[in-house]
């Protein structure tokens, strides 16, 4: 077996199924069901965003990401509209509900599904304020569907899912987002096949990484970057450089 072949297996063991009738489509559509009576007349829309619509969601990881639109009239806070919807959810079925920085955690059957709750700007594009749970300011302006078609047109799918696996091999705290534009980074100009493609990425992980700055392509004023301390990010560069000197695939992810 080629390292890309042995690569393309692992990505296929991983790789969450999206389409609909799958165990993440039903968990997603049950979950919803119970954010619609929360929203109510405020509700504008509800998606699939995340990587779940990107298609690099992996298994182990959150499985479904939702984007909960409210309208641009609604009064509440963000913070008001995020811990109402933790609130909600904990007493409707999923006493677990977990707070996260943008996002409430909940499981249905075995499936993880993450709960992203925004009030629309307005007007005809896709922007909306978001609350942001972890960090020194209360909202965050942001666009999902941009992140959806810049990481899909990237070409790098595979390459994520990869990466998103070797954290998970690792317990590594790097958000999806995060991961996702420092690979499309890292292989900017590469046309390698896939196994030293994701070299290539922990070639980088290990060496530019931690002083690289990553902006949302959305909101240049959404520093992405800002999400991991220096020190958090060189724990992620010590295991990349680890993993590159693996001299056995089987070591390097699995």
């Amino acid at each position: 077996m080629t390292a890309d072949e042995y690569l393309q297996n692992l990505i296929a063991r991983n790789r969450v199924a999206t389409e609909e009738g799958s165990a993440a489509s039903n968990a997603g559509n049950a979950v919803y069901q119970v954010v619609r009576r929360w929203a109510g007349q405020q509700l504008r829309s509800g998606s699939y965003s995340g990587s779940y619509a990107k298609e690099t969601a992996i298994r182990g990881r959150t499985d479904v990401d939702i984007f909960i639109s409210l309208k641009s009239d609604t009064t509440d806070t963000l913070k008001e509209i995020f811990d109402g919807l933790h609130g909600w959810i904990a007493k409707n079925g999923y006493p677990n509900a977990r707070k996260q920085n943008v996002s409430v955690h909940v499981v249905h059957n075995s499936v993880e599904v993450d709960l992203v709750p925004a009030v629309h700007l307005g007007g005809n594009t896709g922007d909306h304020w978001l609350y942001v749970n972890k960090a020194n300011r209360e909202r965050t302006k942001t666009n999902v569907d941009t992140h959806i078609n810049y990481v899909r047109s990237s070409g790098r799918i595979n390459e994520i899912i990869l990466t998103k696996i070797w954290r998970k091999n690792h317990n590594l705290d790097l958000p999806s987002f995060y991961l996702e534009l420092a690979v499309i980074e890292a292989l900017k100009y590469k046309r390698s096949g896939l196994a030293d493609n994701f070299l290539a990425v922990l070639d980088y992980l290990s060496t530019s990484f931690v002083s690289a700055r990553f902006f949302d392509p959305a909101n240049t004023n959404n520093i992405i970057s800002d999400d991991l301390t220096d020190a958090e990010k060189k724990v992620i560069a010590s295991q990349a450089g680890q993993s590159r000197r693996q001299q056995s695939w089987s070591n390097v992810v699995w």
